[in-house]
């Protein structure tokens, strides 16, 4: 197993990282398949639900713009600590005091503020890969990170309440995340290697503020930038908006809902779009290093997640409960969300030398904003235009985001201008592209701001 992961670019230093990201994220996602029903059984609307849910997703979106600057000024391991320990310290007071409470402020509040927790913890694990692990061998690499993700938030983070809640209820379940956030948080101290660099050493605040805030002011300055950064927001609607919406269109009656499935029914059902994303995020990864960054996003990211967003809709319509069809549309949807690994990479070297920091934090924006537009979307829609409506729409935002994915043509190692492949010299190796050297030769320390890991989930 060492030696699978070395081949695709893991070095042993941050094996054990990957592991705590995965056990990390367990914990995280442990009431992401049932809080929207959960809210609504205590009494609070279905709007109310979705809203907690997205207040969140913005300071997530806080959190994993911030993670990539900070972890390259102050230390990843360091921050990674500090988002873990404000995790476990919010969630706590989640518990113990706010859901008890019945005051939604108190709730809503707090829940945003755990956001921020998360973002810092894996992101910053983000920059420790950019460091350790070659330019040519990081969309494979971060693809491993994306199936860490996915086994903890989805796999372990869906079934494993799938059985606890049955028999211990829904808000004892939520306790049961502590455990897998603190181990988490332990093995980060013990066996997260430090930085290789430091860019805070020698700044001074106001330094430190400009490195920070380039990862925003970036979008406005680089066209190409803001593109990938829309098409990664779109990229993972499904998986925060559908957390949302199906436990109350399946499971429930309210808004409209068919309450055919149980929840732990529908728990089971979503789980399989991570068990899917634990193949599908390495072999994307793998697979784009090869055969090209962008056509793959397009069609089988896109095109694939737009009929995956119509699909969980009207399967049920037609088919009644029928969780084998289901399980069909919740695999579409684990195999497109994971087609958008080479975005990080593109991003990157669109920034240029110097600048790959930013790109790092402009990624993580992103990728935090789409834990906040995907509910988002359900929040402002479903009183509306109903659970169909709220489908249809991120079926023509993946539309969208497959026409964005026309304007960016970066020039790949070992590809032309064109997208096609440089045939190999007679001696086995590819010529060298005259754009490529910049991004394969960076300084040291440029890696260390080097290339963010792809979504998945």
């Amino acid at each position: 197993m060492i030696r699978l992961l070395e081949r695709l670019g893991v070095p042993r230093v941050l094996m054990l990282g990957f592991l705590a990201v995965a056990i990390f994220m367990t914990g995280d996602g442990f009431e992401l398949t049932f809080l929207s029903k959960f809210m609504v059984d205590q009494g609070f609307t279905s709007s109310q639900a979705s809203l907690l849910v997205t207040v969140y997703g913005l300071f997530a979106a806080a959190g994993g713009w911030s993670a990539g600057m900070l972890a390259e000024m102050f230390g990843a391991r360091r921050v990674m600590m500090f988002g873990a320990c404000w995790w476990i310290g919010i969630h706590l007071l989640f518990l113990g005091v706010a859901i008890p409470s019945r005051i939604y402020p108190l709730i809503l509040g707090l829940y945003a503020l755990r956001g921020i927790g998360y973002p810092l913890f894996i992101y910053s694990f983000v920059v420790l890969m950019a460091q350790h692990i070659s330019p040519s061998r990081l969309a494979s690499a971060t693809g491993f990170f994306w199936t860490c993700f996915s086994l903890g938030i989805g796999v372990f983070g869906a079934y494993l309440p799938s059985f606890i809640m049955p028999v211990f209820g829904e808000y004892r379940t939520f306790w049961f995340a502590l455990p897998f956030s603190i181990v988490g948080t332990i093995m980060c101290f013990l066996f997260v290697p430090k930085n290789k660099v430091v860019k805070g050493e020698g700044l001074s605040r106001k330094e430190q503020l400009k490195e920070l805030a380039e990862g925003a002011t970036i979008l406005v300055t680089n066209r190409k930038i803001l593109i990938c950064a829309i098409i990664r927001i779109i990229n993972n609607l499904l998986l925060y908006g559908f957390p949302v919406i199906m436990p109350l269109y399946l499971c429930t009656t309210h808004n409209g809902g068919i309450n055919i499935f149980k929840t732990e029914e529908w728990m089971r059902i979503w789980g399989f779009v991570f068990v899917v994303a634990l193949i599908f995020n390495t072999f994307w990864g793998w697979f784009m290093d090869r055969f090209g960054w962008v056509w793959p996003m397009r069609w089988f990211g896109c095109a694939v997640l737009a009929v995956g967003s119509v699909a969980f809709y009207y399967i049920p319509q037609w088919f009644g409960a029928n969780a084998l069809m289901m399980i069909v549309a919740s695999i579409i949807v684990g195999i497109g969300t994971c087609a958008f690994s080479s975005l990080p990479t593109i991003m990157t070297l669109y920034a240029g030398e110097g600048k790959q920091g930013a790109a790092l934090s402009a990624y993580n924006l992103a990728a935090g904003l789409t834990t906040f537009a995907g509910p988002g979307v359900a929040t402002i829609l479903l009183p509306v235009i109903g659970y169909g409506g709220v489908c249809w729409t991120y079926a023509a935002l993946y539309v969208l985001a497959f026409v964005l994915t026309l304007f960016i043509r970066p020039r790949q190692p070992g590809f032309d201008e064109h997208g096609h492949r440089i045939a190999k010299a007679k001696n086995g190796t590819a010529p060298q592209d005259d754009a490529v050297p910049a991004v394969n030769t960076v300084s040291e320390e440029s890696i260390g701001v080097g290339v963010a890991a792809a979504e998945a989930v």
